[in-house]
């Protein structure tokens, strides 16, 4: 059981302390508690009581409270980030007890370990506001639309912002490849198709290779292995959680992993060439994400062919989409997984200006600890 008191006091933390507070004398909670911090990766500051130490109470990100000691804390300043923690799930007197301390929230073990542990690995890795992430999705096969969601992640990372490139598409050849780095050292989706519940989000950063100052989740060149729905929501939810921006390369069909890729995006772009045709498809496309993704604009992208071509305003009317603009052609692109230039890696190429104005619209709130 987990249960939250509404509290409307400022928190007092600073958000730089890692190390949650544990104040109890049952030797068992304690025992319990220990292993919940160990399995979030934190190393708590353990007390009997009130610590001694000035300000060791007030700076705690975290402060789980056993019931055993709301005695010995009762009186102390109030603050947010306090959970009474017991294990009596009959005991109505906990809530009364949890008020007289301030609590915000009242947990009882076993029940509570997941939604508690949860917590932990927020505070042991400094989670602040979630990364905002963008969708890139082709209207048809060959629309441009892994050239734009490498080009959005390298000129995000080049101001220095913590950036994540998500190869969603396992049909798609690898985004490593199109960044020119399939022998870079470093983790595959396969290597993650038995994640479940909650990914540490700076193990996730550290394991994938890193191209171009930016960490990039793709597959490996082995058979195709099928990665579960919840392997994708666990990946991305701990992408999402080291803040900056994400970038996520999605395929055209909406299958269940598509779906929980979709779930967590901030916004979709669909990438659509300006032919009839590519609207036609790019409809149905729009269909299938627009069932689980509110916010889709459309992307215009580059022609195959010079005839009857749309406008890109009569393209997003036809679909129905806000436009966010026509995706120019840049031919420094056919080189680039031959050692030449990214996508976006010219700094003043049409693409990078494309994709530059793009952030700038839509703002992102550096991480914490990222140069932007």
């Amino acid at each position: 059981m987990a249960g939250a008191i509404t509290c409307d006091r400022a928190p007092v933390a600073d958000g730089r302390r890692r190390t949650p507070l544990i104040v109890t004398e049952d030797v068992d909670l304690l025992d319990d508690l220990l292993r919940l911090c160990a399995a979030a990766g934190a190393r708590p500051e353990v007390h009997h009581g009130v610590p001694e130490r000035r300000g060791s109470w007030e700076s705690a990100p975290l402060v789980l409270v056993g019931d055993d000691a709301v005695e010995r804390v009762r009186g102390v300043v109030r603050r947010r980030g306090v959970v009474l923690v017991g294990r009596d799930q009959d005991d109505s007197g906990v809530w009364r007890r949890a008020v007289e301390i301030g609590a915000d929230h009242v947990l009882m073990l076993p029940d509570g370990e997941q939604w508690l542990m949860d917590r932990i690995a927020d505070v042991a890795e400094g989670v602040g506001r979630p990364a905002l992430t963008v969708g890139v999705i082709g209207g048809r096969g060959g629309a441009g639309a892994s050239t734009l969601a490498c080009a959005l992640a390298v000129t995000s990372a080049r101001t220095g912002r913590r950036t994540l490139l998500v190869d969603a598409d396992p049909l798609g050849g690898g985004l490593d490849v199109l960044l020119g780095g399939e022998a870079a050292e470093g983790m595959r989706w396969p290597a993650f198709a038995e994640s479940r519940g909650r990914v540490a989000g700076g193990a996730l950063e550290e394991s994938l290779p890193e191209l171009h100052a930016l960490r990039v989740l793709s597959w490996d060149r082995g058979d195709t292995v099928a990665v579960p729905p919840e392997a994708v929501r666990a990946v991305l939810a701990a992408a999402r959680r080291r803040g900056g921006a994400v970038v996520v390369d999605l395929p055209r069909r909406v299958d269940e992993g598509a779906a929980e890729a979709l779930a967590q995006l901030d916004l979709g772009l669909l990438v659509v060439p300006p032919e009839l045709r590519a609207v036609a498809a790019a409809k149905r496309v729009a269909s299938g994400v627009g069932m689980v993704l509110r916010d889709l604009r459309v992307v215009v992208g580059p022609s195959r062919g010079a005839d009857g071509l749309l406008d890109p305003e009569e393209v997003a009317r036809l679909l129905g989409l806000p436009l966010v603009g026509e995706l120019p052609a840049e031919g420094a692109l056919l080189a680039a997984d031959g050692g030449g230039l990214p996508p976006g890696g010219a700094a003043r190429g049409p693409l990078a200006r494309f994709c530059t104005a793009f952030w700038e619209r839509v703002p992102v709130v550096a991480a914490e600890g990222s140069g932007a």
